[in-house]
């Protein structure tokens, strides 16, 4: 009997494994270690770039849909992903959401775009581009870290998108009701400033070859992964450049 079940265990594990199974790309062997936000144990699991290449690689016409919300000092990221650049928005093969702040143990880490990335990962994982439990064991974290506890869910209703913070909401001082009104022209608001890693993705690609001259690097990410990769390792005519695919490589590494 227990044979039998070691075999089953077996055969399932090896069903498990084809699941977008690619002739001559073996996903584990770009697995890493990380730490679980929720139980601090370490684990294995594919770089979110890594998810996307073999994504890619199944899908070359797929598209990934991602958004951010702010809620209070949270991101909120939402992701979809796609068999096809042109599916409805309801057809979706999974989709996930992630909850990032800003971390001052990574301050270069956007908490936007960590959120973001972190949801492309678990929606990515949802759709089959994952380890597939490790060995069929592992069980699923929940899509969304809740650092937000229980008040996610009404927070979330309340939500308001990144575009429409007024004043008021951002702490911004009204006149005294004592003081008089006059007239003025409107101030125009000043731009935020880019965080290094925002400055990184607009950074110009130095490939010429066709499909990534006139990208950046932030286009990379989606369209040749591992080009990005060899600017980070072995580029060497603008610092730059190379300095601004390694800083996209690490915050890719530590969602």
């Amino acid at each position: 009997m227990m044979n039998n079940t070691s075999t089953d265990k077996s055969a399932a594990i090896s069903r498990i494994a084809a699941i977008h199974q690619v002739e001559g790309f073996d996903p584990s062997a770009l697995a890493v270690e990380y730490t679980d936000l929720n139980s601090g144990e370490s684990r294995m699991r594919l770089p979110v770039m890594a998810q996307m290449a073999w994504f890619r690689l199944v899908y070359p016409e797929g598209k990934i849909s991602v958004t951010a919300t702010a809620v209070k000092d949270y991101y909120v990221g939402h992701a979809r992903v796609y068999p096809h650049y042109n599916d409805p928005a309801d057809s979706f093969l999974a989709e996930a959401t992630a909850s990032r702040r800003y971390d001052p143990e990574k301050p270069t880490v956007s908490p936007r775009e960590w959120a973001q990335t972190a949801a492309v990962g678990v929606a990515l994982r949802n759709a089959g581009f994952g380890l597939q439990f490790h060995t069929a064991g592992d069980a699923f974290e929940q899509q969304a870290v809740d650092e937000l506890g229980s008040q996610l869910d009404h927070d979330m209703s309340a939500a308001a998108p990144l575009q429409t913070m007024t004043k008021q909401e951002s702490g911004a001082q009204t006149p005294m009701e004592t003081e008089p009104e006059y007239p003025t022209e409107p101030e125009e608001p000043a731009p935020p400033e880019e965080t290094p890693l925002e400055k990184a993705m607009k950074l110009p690609c130095p490939i010429t070859k066709d499909g990534l001259k006139g990208r950046t690097l932030g286009e990379l990410i989606q369209l040749d992964p591992g080009a990005l990769t060899w600017i980070a390792t072995k580029y060497t005519k603008n610092p730059e450049i190379a300095e601004g695919a390694k800083l996209i490589c690490e915050h890719a590494m530590a969602v």
